[in-house]
This record gives structure tokens, C-alpha cells and sequence, in this order.
């Protein structure tokens, strides 16, 4: 099963962008204590989770969708894949981020990480 969430942001696409579609940019997610990026893989320390790391399949400018999966994580997953879109809309901006992960055991916990990112960029997008 996967996880599909729309969050409206009163910001242009391009501001938006300029967060999220720059991995080494984690001032945005939530949890994170520290972060190194290689230019592909990164690796993440988690508050009260631990190490992960995601590699970054693809960054596409032209439709501002970036796609990344955790390839290493405590305790490990059988399989992660997500992406993160962005649209423009009247309001501003329309961010659609779908995760797919097993076990389904851990979507909530997951679904939880991704409600308070968006919730923490919308801070930083603020500011």
C-alpha cells in the first residue's frame, strides 16, 4: 500500500523548490539531527530514530518532482520509494509526496514524518 499526501503551501513553486528540490537541504524535515549528502546518497541522523540513509534516483527541475528511497535504516525496511511533486495552483503551491514502503507496519509511523515535514516547511517557508 502506498501513502498519498497533498499539502497546499501560499508560496510559489519556485520558492518551494528551492527547499526541497536541494537534498542537502534538511532544515525542512523533521527529526533530523544532522545530515551528510554525497551528491547521491544521504545519510541522516535521526532524533530517538537512529541513522538512515536515502539515495536520490532523480531531481527534476523542469517539473519539480524529486524520487528518493531509504537504502539503509534502523531497524531496516524491506522496501522504500518516494517522490515528491510540485504543482502550481491559484493558492500558491500544491506538494504531492507518495511513499511506498514495506512493511505496511511502519505507514503510520512513516505518515507521521511526512505531516510534520510539511508542517516544518511551511515554517521555514515563513521565515
Amino acid at each position: 500500500m502506498a501513502i498519498e499526501l497533498e499539502y497546499k503551501l501560499p508560496h510559489a513553486v519556485a520558492d518551494v523548490w528551492q527547499i526541497i528540490g536541494d537534498p542537502s537541504r534538511i532544515d525542512w524535515v523533521a527529526g533530523v539531527a544532522s545530515c551528510d549528502y554525497d551528491g547521491e546518497i544521504r545519510r541522516f541522523k535521526m532524533d530517538g530514530a537512529g541513522a538512515l540513509a536515502e539515495q536520490i534516483f532523480s531531481i527534476d527541475h523542469a517539473t519539480h518532482t524529486i524520487s528518493y528511497g531509504v537504502i539503509e535504516s534502523t531497524p531496516p525496511l524491506a522496501s522504500h520509494r518516494a517522490s515528491m511533486t510540485l504543482s502550481a495552483i491559484p493558492e500558491g503551491t500544491l506538494l504531492t509526496w507518495r511513499t511506498a514502503v514495506e512493511p505496511a507496519a511502519v505507514e503510520p509511523f512513516i505518515k507521521q514524518g511526512m505531516d510534520a515535514s510539511a508542517a516544518k516547511l511551511s515554517e521555514v517557508l515563513a521565515r
